[in-house]
């Protein structure tokens, strides 16, 4: 694992502080006055005057880099701007390059498992997409441990396989659905679970919950087990329940279900020609949901 803040500090500052040292050198201040501007030695100026400090090229010929250094040795030269105004100058021109810009492409190349994210991300960002999609592959894993560990869970797996997935805000597709690649199985009597979650891996339980979610549900997880009319008459004796129809057009059909009560944690069909009866549990995350199957088992 490694931080962007170790990118900052071992690639940018030395190849900032490089160029700084020279554009302040080139101006006629001494070793001593860089050092004493720059809150570093005499003998690190000496080092970054003489190229004994290794630059990164990137960096080196970013024109953002290049016209900052400019401006703030001119005003450090001249005195019209202070130390804390270049320091503060550069504490953004460093948190631009964060996000999504040079500095994350070089935290990307240090760290590759980043890179499997699409587009410009700011790993400070409190509300990056990166952050929410993480913390929703977690939820996901957390729940999948409540069913492995549930006795009972695996006898409800129906034919067709169960998942457990989890939206995130706003989630518009079956590409910001976390869930199991492959499904959960039963082999063995076990619950066995073949891969690490992943986003746009199901269609069929994300499309049920993204279309109770179009129909005004709040849930942004759900799980599917083997229909059984015992087992969904313990969960509607805890929460709201809704057939639907099992040989219409499934999302419309699971849509109007939830038009009818957007309340509704339980939704089942009873099966038809050649479809299985199934029933799904709808809860605010993966956990939550993994949980009220846990509780009937």
């Amino acid at each position: 694992m490694r931080f962007v803040e170790e990118v900052v500090v071992e690639e940018f500052l030395p190849t900032y502080r490089s160029m700084l040292a020279s554009a302040l050198r080139e101006r006629g201040l001494t070793q001593s006055e860089v050092a004493d501007l720059l809150g570093i030695s005499q003998s690190a100026v000496s080092k970054y005057a003489q190229g004994d400090v290794s630059v990164n090229e990137a960096v080196r010929d970013d024109e953002r880099v290049r016209d900052l250094v400019e401006r703030l040795a001119e005003g450090l030269a001249t005195g019209d701007m202070s130390r804390v105004q270049a320091l503060v100058e550069t504490e953004v021109l460093i948190r631009r390059l964060e996000r999504g810009d040079l500095l994350s492409r070089l935290h990307e190349a240090s760290f590759p498992p980043l890179a499997a994210y699409e587009g410009g991300f700011d790993v400070h960002d409190p509300e990056s997409e990166l952050r929410t999609a993480e913390r929703v592959l977690a939820s996901v894993r957390r729940g999948l441990r409540v069913l492995e560990n549930t006795s009972g869970f695996a006898a409800l797996i129906p034919a067709v396989g169960s998942n457990l997935v989890e939206a995130v805000p706003g989630a518009e597709s079956i590409d910001d659905v976390a869930a199991v690649p492959g499904r959960l199985l039963e082999v063995k009597g076990r619950t066995t679970v073949p891969a690490e979650p992943e986003f746009g891996v199901s269609e069929h339980v994300a499309g049920l919950l993204l279309a109770a979610r179009g129909a005004g549900s709040v849930a942004r997880a759900a799980v599917n087990v083997r229909y059984d009319p015992d087992l969904v008459e313990r969960l509607a004796a805890e929460y709201e329940a809704v057939e639907f129809d099992a040989e219409a057009d499934f999302e419309r059909a699971v849509a109007d279900a939830v038009r009818q009560n957007p309340d509704a944690v339980v939704l089942y069909q009873t099966g038809g020609f050649g479809v299985e009866p199934v029933v799904y549990v709808l809860a605010p995350d993966a956990v939550a949901a993994a949980e009220r199957v846990r509780a009937v088992c």
